[in-house]
């Protein structure tokens, strides 16, 4: 069973979030809280996620589930992709993100994985790219187990559909493991992550 708490400046959002968890039977909605409520309570609820629906990034909002050492899962508009201090943070989506992708995300974020949305991925991809020293881009990544297995059956040439019914998860966690492989590695797709993993000798051919 996954412990998530809400937290959110508006009740009625965080009120569609808790029924929409309540769909899945391995989510329990612990507590739903506004964000100056949450830090306090947190620690007696010790929630394996926490759920953030802002509309603006503080250092406040930031702070929440940093101590408890619950996962964040951050929905925000993409103007603030810029300022989110990515520690503690599980997946990073847009506001307007589907039920289906933020169900893959809280799953995603209770087992220690990073899932980044599309949108955020092509962001932060963007910012790698504009640097003035793009090798930064390649050094030191570190990929899970289960992002290295999916970077290798990625190589084996399987399609998303034939990765998620091997390793008996959905096609939008598949989605969101290549995301993070991709952010992690500096890549543009999975040709270029083939091969830069085979470089830092992640994977073999």
């Amino acid at each position: 069973m996954t412990r998530v708490v809400i937290v959110g400046s508006s009740a009625v959002v965080r009120s569609e979030l808790e029924s929409l968890l309540a769909t899945v039977p391995m989510f329990q909605v612990v507590g739903s809280f506004s964000i100056d409520m949450a830090a306090a309570r947190l620690e007696d609820l010790k929630p394996d996620v926490v759920l953030l629906d802002l509309e603006s990034i503080s250092d406040e909002s930031m702070s929440v589930a940093i101590e408890s050492g619950a996962a964040r899962i951050i929905l925000t508009d993409a103007e603030n992709f810029a300022v989110i201090d990515s520690s503690g943070v599980g997946a990073i989506l847009p506001r307007d993100a589907s039920s289906e992708e933020i169900i893959a995300a809280v799953q995603a974020a209770a087992t220690g994985l990073i899932a980044l949305h599309p949108d955020a991925f092509d962001y932060l991809l963007s910012r790698i790219r504009s640097t003035e020293r793009p090798e930064l881009a390649f050094s030191d990544p570190i990929l899970s187990p289960r992002e290295i297995e999916i970077l290798r059956m990625i190589a084996e040439g399987l399609g998303n559909k034939e990765i998620a019914s091997k390793l008996s998860i959905s096609d939008h966690t598949v989605k969101f493991h290549i995301s993070s492989i991709f952010a992690k590695l500096g890549a543009a797709n999975r040709a270029e992550a083939v091969t830069l993993g085979i470089r830092q000798g992640l994977i073999m051919v």
